[in-house]
This record gives structure tokens, C-alpha cells and sequence, in this order.
């Protein structure tokens, strides 16, 4: 059986790659060594130079495939599904996978009905089955309370989104060079419904805890709404977000933004820190790729304490406050 390459989507913005460009080299590299077949990334957008195109092989891609047009400046689904199955159509990937971000989970499953492939949306683990050579595709399902595994064995390619953070990027090899494929376009590419007139940031956003690179996250063992300001005063002073358990949210104590896990963001900042939290299978899974995880639970045989590098065991409403003066002590010396 013959075996065609492995394929991830790249986003820019302004001519540059987003990380999750890069999170997917590294579970594509991965899967195209188990297949033994190449690594081919997707680079659509405007603006972007063959230096910058050449930071995927940095990071594992051995092809680029480069669709550089002022029309596909701004993502538009019905241009970029274009480009990208007229790609499908000459080259005939075995695996795409893509971000579940909100132009991945747009993209996708347009592209997954007109191509007639499969697509499996927010997966937390990839692998390949060594028997049949299928995409093993893991996902919550249910709510987040089970973990399903789902291949497509009758249609290729086979497709993925995978959530953002999720994924730590390989070590840079600067000495790799890929093969920058200039995509040419079909003539229906500029063929669209739909007309771009302009691009504005969303005024009062908060800030995104999946791009911070420290989160304070509060769990039910903060017992009411008007303890949430002890995590809030200590991401203060870190300089970092602050971030919440399901459970903490659904008690209407911190608004759903915040929510860290599978049925939430999945993060991946330097330092982690978790202030009565349990430690449910679902926060664990996103949280798992922090640099530095620390727990402040007065439970030593508390789940999350098996994750964390660092715990401090103690009642958190001792342990938040003065951590918080000492901290703001240090800064202020």
C-alpha cells in the first residue's frame, strides 16, 4: 500500500506564522516518520516571505506548499478551501491536520465535505496504527468525560484539528532546509460570496489565558465567588492571567473565557500555578505541557498533585495571601 505525505495547515497573520503553525510540525513530523512519507506544510496568505516560509523547516515541514496572494490577505473560507483542495485534488495527502482555532474549525469541515474525507475536530492525542496504518484519532467526548479514539478508514485524507498549546514545538534545527512548492491558483480561487472590507480588533476582550505565560487558576476549593480576588491579587502581582476549573466556573464564580481544560482553553505557559484544585482528568489534559506546574492544596493525596513539579501543601487561604506579600515585597524592594 502505497502511502501519500502528511500535511499540516500553517496560520499567519501580517505575513508571519502563528505558534500553532509550529505545534503542528510537531505532531505531523511524528506521524509522516511512522508512515514514512514526507512532511508538507500549507502556508496561505499574503505577504509572506520564503525566509519566513523557511521557519517550518526549522521545525520539521520538508515541503512548503506557498500561496501567496493580496486576495487571500485575510482568511476567507471559501477562497482558502479553493486553494487547498485544488492542492487535495494534484497531491493526494494521506493526513491533513490543522488548528481548532477559529479559522481551522471554519476551514475544515468545509474543505471535509467537499473533498469527501473525514474530519475529527479537537483532538488532544494523534498516533498511527502500526497494523493498518490509520490515523488514530483521540478526542473528549460526552462532555469531556471519556476520551474517544476515532480513525476513517475508507476515505483519505484522513483529517484533524488539534487544539492550540496542546502540542510542545520541536527544537529548532536551523540547518534544515525545506522545499518552498509556489502554489499557482485555480482560476475559482477568487470566486467567493463573500467580500473582506476591513479588519478591526474586538474592543473590551480580555486578555487570551492560552497565550499567557502565567496563569493562577482557582478551583471549587476557593468555596465562594468573593474568594476569587485571592487568585486575581496573586496573578496581579505575577503579572500573569488568571485561569479556573469547570467546576469553579459552572459555580458562576469566574466567567467561562478563564476556563482552563478540555472543555475549556488548553494551555501551556512557563508557570502554572494551582490554587485548590483536585486535579480532574480533564483540567490535567490541559495542562499537561506547562513548563512549570505549582499546586497549593491542603490534600496531599490530591490528583493534581501527581502533575505538579512543585506543591505547596496547605489551607490556600493562608498560603495565597501571604505568598502575595511576599511577592509584592520583593517587587517593591
Amino acid at each position: 500500500m502505497t502511502m501519500h505525505d502528511v500535511w499540516t495547515i500553517s496560520e499567519t497573520l501580517n505575513g508571519k506564522l502563528k505558534q500553532i503553525s509550529f505545534e503542528l510540525l510537531a505532531r505531523g513530523r511524528k506521524l509522516a516518520d511512522d508512515l514514512g512519507v514526507a512532511l508538507c506544510s500549507i502556508v496561505i496568505g499574503d505577504g509572506i516571505s520564503d525566509e519566513e516560509a523557511q521557519t517550518l523547516a526549522h521545525y520539521g515541514a520538508d515541503v512548503v506548499y506557498l500561496a501567496n496572494d493580496s486576495g487571500l490577505a485575510s482568511f476567507e473560507c471559501t477562497r482558502y478551501a479553493n486553494v487547498l483542495l485544488s492542492l487535495i485534488e494534484t497531491h493526494k495527502p494521506e493526513v491533513i491536520l490543522a488548528g481548532a482555532t477559529s479559522s481551522g474549525r471554519t476551514l475544515m469541515p468545509y474543505v471535509g465535505i467537499k473533498a469527501h474525507a473525514g474530519l475529527t475536530a479537537d483532538c488532544t492525542e494523534l498516533a498511527i496504527d502500526e497494523k493498518t496504518k490509520n490515523l488514530l484519532q483521540t478526542r473528549p467526548a460526552i462532555g469531556g468525560n471519556i476520551m474517544a479514539t476515532i480513525i476513517t478508514p475508507n476515505h483519505r485524507p484522513q483529517m484533524a484539528t488539534v487544539r492550540p498549546r496542546s502540542t510542545k514545538i520541536l527544537e529548532p534545527d536551523y540547518g534544515r532546509k525545506a522545499v518552498i512548492q509556489y502554489v499557482k491558483y485555480p482560476d475559482k480561487v477568487s470566486v467567493s460570496t463573500i467580500s473582506v472590507t476591513g479588519i478591526r480588533p474586538f474592543e473590551g476582550q480580555q486578555s487570551s489565558i492560552d497565550e499567557a505565560e502565567i496563569i493562577v487558576s482557582g478551583g471549587k476549593g476557593l468555596k465562594k465567588k468573593d474568594n476569587v480576588g485571592l487568585i486575581e491579587e496573586l496573578a496581579a502581582v505575577l503579572g500573569g492571567e488568571v485561569g479556573a476549573t469547570r467546576d469553579a466556573v459552572d459555580r458562576g464564580w469566574i466567567s467561562y473565557p478563564h476556563q482552563v481544560g478540555l472543555s475549556g482553553k488548553t494551555v501551556s505557559p512557563k508557570l502554572y500555578l494551582a490554587v485548590g484544585i483536585s486535579g480532574a482528568i480533564q483540567h490535567l489534559a490541559g495542562i499537561k505541557t506547562s513548563e512549570c506546574i505549582v499546586a497549593i492544596n491542603n490534600d496531599e493525596q490530591a490528583n493534581i498533585l501527581g502533575l505538579a513539579d512543585f506543591a505547596i501543601i496547605g489551607d490556600l487561604f493562608d498560603v495565597v495571601p501571604e505568598l502575595t506579600r511576599q511577592l509584592e515585597k520583593r517587587n517593591n524592594a
